[in-house]
């Protein structure tokens, strides 16, 4: 495939979301960059990450929802290697410390004393980034409930017993017959997710190399998430690898599944990450024409239209918080690339890209 991106972390209405461990848990070598902002984790990674594209290997580079211009790791799944922002709040849980975790500091760069004239404006500016995603996500936990709003009127709406029939149908549509006789490798993370711009997503990325995908439209309730759920219960059962895509708003919802030994996936399609078919192989599954009442819409257009104003007061007020929380970031990181001797971390680069080379050498 080449580059893949997606995010591990998320800001959601349920607060912090962090799927990382589940991504990294079968690298063989784990190297956790330790400093604070402004300190190049993220121009490392992406240098890394170059690297072994050039050497043909697929990397997936992991972005950092409070600023999706940043990294926050990069996996090279072939060489067994990831390279990951181990300050927080990516909490990364060691397995084994020294034999698969190696911690490289990059704070050893850093003129302490450069650093020590400007504490004062360095922990009133932390002291400031706390109560930002606080607020953030106290907006988003009011978003969710009137969400729940939405869900309801078409809940209660929705022919279940049928749901049931035509969930099974497209498991047997998507699924076959197939059973692999092996244990199924299964990947939690985020397609996309809120940040500071606003909701984003990686979907065409994701999906660009997928021979088969199915892109599943309906409204809040519709039974989008459950079906994914019971899809990737019965493609666990089988044996078969999947990507599981959580939604970035609630992380207890799904997304979408992707299956690479199948080139298929299975995704929703509709707002914030609204997509349409693009090539003929390209699949409509349109969950509200099959399972809700005709002229749903239209009965219930008064309420809607305020729900859907409601929450998108929400969201965007919550948008807002990150916005400012990555202002203040911003405002911190220039007080340590001015205390960073970036010779130094060219001479961490040097040294953690041979000891990657050695695993290539292995290949």
């Amino acid at each position: 495939m080449g580059a893949k991106h997606f995010f591990v972390c998320g800001n959601t209405a349920k607060g912090f979301c962090n799927l990382f461990n589940d991504n990294i848990k079968n690298l063989r070598k784990i190297f956790i960059l330790k400093g604070g902002p402004g300190t190049g984790k993220s121009t490392l990674m992406k240098k890394i990450g170059t690297e072994m594209e050039k050497l043909q290997y697929d990397v997936e580079y992991i972005h950092c929802s409070s600023d999706p211009d940043s990294l926050d790791g990069v996996l090279i799944n072939k060489l067994g290697v990831g390279i990951v922002d181990g300050t927080a709040p990516h909490v990364i849980e060691p397995t084994a410390p020294g034999a698969i975790e190696e911690y490289v500091n990059l704070g050893i760069a850093w003129d302490t004393d450069k650093l020590a004239v400007r504490t004062k404006e360095i922990l009133e500016i932390q002291n400031n980034i706390k109560p930002c995603y606080e607020k953030a996500y106290e907006e988003f936990a009011k978003g969710l409930k009137v969400h729940d709003e939405w869900e309801k009127i078409y809940i209660e709406n929705m022919d279940f017993s049928k749901a049931n029939k035509f969930t099974e149908e497209i498991i047997k549509k998507l699924l076959s017959a197939i059973h692999l006789n092996k244990t199924a490798s299964i990947k939690h993370r985020f397609f996309g997710g809120s940040t500071p711009y606003g909701a984003m997503d990686f979907v065409e990325n994701i999906t660009e190399n997928i021979a088969k995908r199915y892109f599943i439209k309906g409204r809040p309730g519709t039974g989008k998430s459950t079906m994914l759920k019971k899809i990737l219960k019965e493609s666990e059962s089988r044996g078969i690898d999947t990507e599981v895509y959580h939604c970035g708003f609630d992380p207890d919802s799904l997304d979408m599944l992707l299956f690479p030994e199948l080139s298929l996936c299975i995704f929703d399609s509709t707002a914030p990450h609204e997509y349409f078919p693009q090539r003929d192989e390209d699949e409509v599954i349109d969950m509200y024409k099959e399972l809700v009442k005709d002229q749903t819409d239209i009965t219930y257009e008064i309420e809607l239209t305020d729900i859907v104003a409601r929450y998108k007061a929400c969201t965007n007020e919550g948008t807002k918080h990150l916005a400012t929380a990555k202002t203040y970031h911003d405002e911190l990181e220039k007080f340590y690339i001015d205390a960073t001797d970036f010779k130094k971390i060219d001479k961490i680069y040097e040294e953690l890209y041979d000891k990657i080379m050695k695993y290539h050498k292995e290949v």
